[in-house]
C-alpha cells in the first residue's frame, strides 16, 4: 500500500508535517510509503504494539524505494526493518544499519492527531532550511 494522498485530508497540514492517513487504515507489522513535502520518501510502520516509525523509503544498498514492503522484527529488542532486497536489518528507533555500519535510513518523526497519523518533512537532526 503506498499512501500519498488520504481523500479528504490535505497532504500538507502545515510545512513541517505532512498528513499519511488515518491510524486505523494502518495494519500491524506491514509498512506503507509516504510521499513528503519536497519530495522525499518515508516509509511508516505500525508495531503490533501500537508503535508508530518512520524511516526512509530508499534502501541505500539497492537505491530502490522499497524498505515499506520489508519484514519487520525485532533483533536484540531493537525493532527493526529487514530490506526486502538484500535483507540488511535497520532500526527502526534509530536508522543504523545493523548489518553494515556504513549505511543508515533517514529517521523521521511520526505524530497522531485526532487518529490522524502525520509525518515530519525531514529527518530527525536535519536542520537545513526548506530552501
Amino acid at each position: 500500500m503506498t499512501v500519498i494522498d488520504t481523500p479528504g485530508y490535505a497532504p500538507a497540514t502545515t510545512t513541517g508535517w505532512t498528513q499519511a492517513c488515518r491510524l486505523d487504515y494502518l495494519t500491524p507489522g506491514r509498512g506503507v510509503a509516504v510521499l513528503l513535502r519536497g519530495g522525499r520518501q518515508a516509509a511508516l510502520f505500525l508495531l503490533p504494539g501500537g508503535v508508530l516509525y518512520a524511516v526512509g523509503n530508499i534502501d541505500p544498498f539497492g537505491r530502490a524505494a522499497v524498505m515499506s514492503r520489508g519484514i519487520v522484527g525485532d533483533r536484540g529488542g531493537v525493532p527493526v526493518v529487514a530490506s526486502p532486497l538484500l535483507k540488511q536489518a535497520f532500526s527502526l528507533v534509530d536508522g543504523r544499519c545493523l548489518d553494515d555500519d556504513s549505511a543508515a535510513l533517514p529517521v523521521y518523526a511520526v505524530r497522531v492527531d485526532d487518529g490522524l497519523v502525520s509525518i515530519s518533512n525531514k529527518p530527525v537532526g536535519d536542520t537545513a532550511s526548506d530552501g
